[in-house]
Parts: structure tokens; C-alpha cells; sequence
């Protein structure tokens, strides 16, 4: 345990003292490359401002997401009533997305239990 500690406080250390060298030029070159995106005046209160137009409008966006929820959902339903019709091609398609999914919730599964194969750490 000891020998784990003395390797993430040199990691640390390494990181501290790469981000002090390199972090000020970093931080203006991001800048410089985004500065489309910065609202004049960065003041608290324009922060504030946009988070609440954010808020707002992503709420205004419901409406829109739930009618297109109904009409991928009637969409499935369709498919699922022709499924008789239904080419190999699709049906593989469709069994490679539902792998993938399983595949991304196994890798999220691996990296909520810490990088372990095995279990949770008790």
C-alpha cells in the first residue's frame, strides 16, 4: 500500500509541475481558439443568465423530443408488425446495434466497478 502511495505522489507531483510549466500557454491557446464562443462581458451575472436561457431552452425543446419519441416508437411498431417482410440485412444490423449497447453497458459496468473484471471492491 505504502509503495501504491509513493507512485500517485510522484504522479502527482509530475502532473502538478507539467501543468505549472505548460498550463498558462494551454489556457491561451484554448482561448484563443474558442473565442467565438465567450459572451462579452464574462461577468457572473452573464454566466448566470446563460445557464438560466440553457435551462429554458432546453425545457422548450420537450415538446418537439416527445412527438419524435411517439413517432420512433410508431416507427418500431411498424416494423415489428412487418417483420415477415424483414430483410437478413436489417435484422443484422439491427442484432450488431443491440451487441453494441450490451458491449458499452459492460465497459461502463467495468468502469464503475474501479477497472475490475472480477467484482466490487468491498
Amino acid at each position: 500500500m505504502a509503495s501504491k502511495l509513493h507512485q500517485l505522489r510522484s504522479k502527482i507531483a509530475a502532473a502538478s509541475e507539467f501543468t505549472s510549466k505548460h498550463g498558462c500557454a494551454y489556457y491561451k491557446q484554448l482561448m484563443e481558439q474558442n473565442k467565438k464562443y465567450v459572451v462579452e462581458p464574462p461577468t457572473v451575472e452573464k454566466c448566470n443568465e446563460l445557464s438560466k436561457q440553457l435551462l429554458y431552452t432546453r425545457l422548450a425543446s420537450l415538446p418537439g423530443r416527445y412527438e419524435s419519441f411517439w413517432k420512433e416508437q410508431d416507427a418500431v411498431k411498424q416494423a415489428w408488425k412487418n417483420r415477415h417482410e424483414l430483410k437478413v440485412e436489417d435484422a443484422g444490423i439491427a442484432a450488431l446495434f443491440g451487441l453494441e449497447c450490451y458491449c458499452w453497458y459492460c465497459v461502463g459496468e467495468i468502469i464503475g466497478r474501479g477497472f475490475t473484471f472480477t467484482g466490487y471492491h468491498v
